[in-house]
């Protein structure tokens, strides 16, 4: 099972505040860690939503709003896309992850199950199974699509 590990996002890191050089070598220790045990697919640091976008839709109509978007009460700071055996894997593996908040704040991580054209079931027809293989195939490396 793939899971997506998302990593929520503090007034420093939406100020745009660098971890410092220890933070990202314990940081980088955990990661080798995944990567060591074969179960790291990815992983990123996402920027302030000062640089970013959202595109709101509303029939045909879609109306696009550059960031920050200071209404948002949990903005996304990085993830991981990890492939575990369970749920249960997933959060022994990062109940260790070394997750600090910068401004004081508790913070948490969220663990999400990604899904896969199995999980569609007959939902999912087989010209529908035949093309998600297609383009799994033909993406970069490593690409799963549900």
């Amino acid at each position: 099972m793939r899971f997506m590990v998302i990593t929520k996002a503090t007034a420093d890191s939406e100020a745009g505040v660098l971890p410092a050089t220890e933070d990202f070598a314990t940081m980088g220790a955990f990661i080798e860690e995944l990567v060591d045990a074969g179960v790291l697919l990815a992983a990123e640091g996402i920027g302030p939503s000062s640089t970013g976008a959202r595109i709101y839709f509303d029939g045909d109509r879609k109306t696009v709003v550059d960031g920050p978007f200071t209404e948002s009460k949990e903005l996304i700071a990085g993830f991981y896309l990890v492939e575990m055996k369970s749920m249960e894997e997933c959060v022994e593996w990062f109940k260790r992850c070394p997750v600090k908040s910068r401004d004081g704040e508790p913070t948490n991580i969220e663990i999400r199950r990604l899904y896969s054209a199995d999980d569609f079931g007959e939902q999912l027809t087989d010209e529908q199974r035949v093309a998600v293989q297609r383009r799994e195939e033909s993406a970069a490396p490593g690409y799963r699509s549900a």
